[in-house]
């Protein structure tokens, strides 16, 4: 019970940051774009599975002449305990309306409802979706060669934990990763130290009693962490299965990414260990630091239109529309 209320209020934090970012959107004129119905069309509630929020919805451009189409996934933000693949539309229309077929995926949130869904239960259910989402759009006359995941906040977790954990067995090959604020992976010396100013690190205190971080780790992972396993280093093997930088190597897809210094949410140290992995294995990457804002990526005007000409750059470098 401790996990799961520690864990609650923790996560809310978490969701009230992302409604603040998805409500806010200081760049929405220079981005903007047309949608109507020569642009695409969107299949709602499409269902990958029998749970109750095994569903998708898939956009799909009104052109549907050429050989092949990219796949762009965008999962929801909300804390892995709520949100809605509805909240991203605008996103994905914008990635449909430069020719991607795009979709939006539900996953099963953590709740009173669902007290044993977690970070990994829902990245599995990611995973299992994505040949559903494939043969969907095969029916529809949309034949697919090659994929990118994205997201924002739990749903950047997600993705990222597609692209480098589970890359290997997808059905399309995976050429890139985009997204926001995605807690990336679980050491203790990151964790216990957000909000502080990031130049200057929190040590860990041997003394200390770091019980609310392992019921949130164990929350998270779904297995029990104990605040000892948290001091032996133990507990690492039992978060790698949620950690997406953990998974990281020479052949792991190019990323763009985008974090605030002053996260009061994730870790921001845990972003470090991110930019890190993929410069140690020299895998090409934009790693985007707003240095006034924290997890609602709010401050950093600029650094925001940097972001999208990013992300719109690797999708033309990586996966171009044809």
């Amino acid at each position: 019970m401790w996990g799961f209320i520690y864990a609650g209020a923790f996560l809310g934090a978490f969701i009230l940051s992302a409604v603040i970012k998805m409500t806010y959107d200081p760049m929405a004129k220079k981005f903007a774009f047309e949608w109507n119905d020569s642009v695409g069309k969107i299949y709602a509630d499409l269902s990958y599975g029998e749970g109750e929020a095994n569903k998708f919805d898939l956009y799909v451009p009104a052109d549907n002449t050429k050989e092949a189409y990219g796949l762009v996934v965008y999962l929801h933000a909300g804390g892995f305990t709520s949100g809605d693949k509805s909240g991203d539309a605008e996103m994905l229309k914008r990635l449909c309306s430069m020719g991607y077929v795009a979709a939006g995926i539900n996953y099963t949130l953590f709740s009173e409802a669902h007290p044993d869904a977690n970070v990994y239960t829902q990245s599995l259910e990611i995973k299992e979706s994505i040949p559903f989402v494939i043969a969907e759009a095969e029916q529809l006359g949309y034949h697919l060669d090659s994929m990118a995941m994205s997201g924002g906040s739990a749903g950047h977790c997600l993705a990222m934990l597609y692209a480098y954990r589970d890359a290997a067995e997808s059905p399309l090959p995976v050429k890139l990763v985009f997204g926001g604020v995605g807690p990336s992976c679980f050491y203790l010396e990151d964790w216990i130290n957000m909000g502080v100013d990031p130049e200057h690190p929190a040590p860990v205190d041997p003394h200390a009693d770091y019980s609310g971080i392992a019921a949130l780790f164990s929350a998270m992972a779904g297995k029990m962490i104990t605040a000892d396993q948290l001091m032996t280093g133990a507990y690492l093997e039992a978060v790698k299965p949620i950690s997406a930088a953990m998974w990281i190597d020479e052949n792991s897809v190019p990323t763009v990414c985008a974090y605030g210094a002053w996260d009061r949410v994730q870790a921001f140290g845990a972003s470090r260990r991110l930019e890190e992995a993929l410069t140690k294995h020299q895998v090409p990457h934009e790693y985007i630091v707003f240095p006034h804002s924290g997890h609602g990526l709010q401050n950093d005007n600029a650094l925001s239109a940097l972001y999208m000409e990013k992300i719109e750059e690797y999708l033309d470098t990586y996966m171009p529309v044809r």
